[in-house]
């Protein structure tokens, strides 16, 4: 008789090894955008350790601890995920989850009337938790695994989108009208829909072209508001908040409010230009000890410029562009359509979240809050990408091992 052999399943890696398969360039960019946000977050918040050189340790042991964190939580997930578990009922559990932790965010003290973290005090310090950024990773999941691969050209189209899109408002809502979280709510909903694009199930083409055109008017809008003569017909719009609008009018113009408003955009366009090409060295950044709010959250890239200059922007962008463009190169090739979302959902939570950071900060769009991809302090955030990358270097190794097509 015949020895039959039997398929196995790759044999179980070290907690801290990556899969056989998974893309080294993707995983090397990570790495290096994790230890360069280690050091900035480090540097940037010298400016607050004056005096107090214990919060500096801190800082930096934090977000150490969280980048260290997401990079098991990244092996764990490149190793063990299929796409067979978006089916089970840990998943509908995760979900639910998720929702409840979001809702559980209304009930700590907020920041900047934004009521988006569970805070932990420990001792001497405090752990802060957004579950709006394990929302956007979930929002990709929730679209893969409802309409991915399905083939029901005569079910009615609400039948097969009702799920996922009422799952995705209730997150949106509740980061919206709760948290008071407008960014994170945006990015929750450009995924869902660049994501929703992707499935080829013959009901929805209709709902998709539609969505495509709301796109580009959405552009043509964007554009005629943060334009001069948008001023005045932001003014007039009825659900902006006055703080709404000021960002808007300080998008247009920063010196329209230098002391207020625009003086964060102000400080962060010098700090650019004071960078110059080779920038001021490490650590020599003068514009965060000249009261510069966020400067290791929101606004870390212009104290990163003014001390690396163009040389070091122009690598931090190779790094995230390797990781983009590997994502889609994938993505391209596989013709599993649950895949496909997943590493596009990847790629796009990445790609929007520089968008809106680097837009914010110089003042081409509003300030919206939205950290840069694994170098703003945020030890949350720096999970969730760390996860997302996770999933996709699954998808990537069971692409190469030929279990998907």
């Amino acid at each position: 008789m015949e020895n039959k052999k039997k398929a196995k399943r790759p044999a179980p890696a070290g907690i801290l090894s990556m899969v056989k398969g998974y893309d080294i360039w993707i995983h090397g960019a990570l790495i290096m955008l994790a230890f360069i946000g280690i050091v900035m977050i480090g540097s940037a918040s010298m400016a607050d350790a004056v005096g107090n050189s214990l919060s500096l340790v801190i800082t930096i042991a934090k977000q150490f601890i969280f980048v260290a964190t997401g990079y098991v939580l990244m092996s764990f997930l490149s190793r063990t995920f299929r796409l067979s578990d978006l089916k089970g009922n840990v998943f509908s559990l995760l979900t639910v989850l998720e929702i409840i932790l979001l809702l559980v965010c209304i009930f700590f003290p907020g920041v900047n009337g934004s009521h988006a973290w569970i805070r932990i005090p420990l001792g001497i310090t405090e752990v802060t938790i957004q579950p709006s950024e394990f929302a956007k990773i979930l929002t990709f999941l929730i679209v893969a695994a409802h309409l991915a691969d399905r083939n029901t050209p005569k079910a009615k189209w609400w039948d097969i989108v009702k799920r996922p899109v009422l799952i995705t408002a209730i997150m949106a809502g509740i980061i919206l009208a709760l948290q008071s979280d407008f960014g994170s709510m945006l990015v929750l909903v450009i995924i869902f829909c660049v994501t929703y694009l992707i499935p080829r199930n013959r009901p929805l083409r209709r709902s998709q072209t539609v969505l495509v055109i709301l796109f580009y008017v959405a552009v043509v809008m964007a554009i005629l508001i943060l334009s001069p003569a948008g001023e005045s017909l932001i003014e007039k719009l009825p659900f902006l908040k006055d703080y709404q609008k000021g960002r808007f009018i300080n998008a247009i113009d920063p010196f329209h409010d230098p002391y207020g408003g625009g003086y964060q955009i102000i400080q962060s366009l010098i700090a650019f230009a004071d960078g110059g090409f080779f920038g001021r060295g490490l650590g020599q950044s003068v514009r965060k000890y000249m009261n510069f709010p966020e400067a290791s959250t929101d606004f870390i890239l212009a104290i990163y410029v003014e001390e690396l200059g163009w040389v070091g922007f122009l690598f931090l962008i190779l790094l995230y562009s390797i990781i983009i463009f590997r994502l889609i190169h994938y993505a391209k090739r596989i013709k599993s359509e649950a895949a496909k979302i997943i590493l596009i959902g990847s790629a796009t939570y990445f790609l929007v979240h520089i968008f809106f950071n680097i837009g914010g900060i110089t003042g081409l769009i509003p300030l919206t809050g939205i950290p840069l991809p694994l170098l703003s302090s945020g030890g949350t955030s720096a999970v969730a990408f760390m996860m997302s990358i996770g999933l996709s270097q699954a998808v990537i190794a069971a692409y190469k091992r030929k279990e998907l097509q």
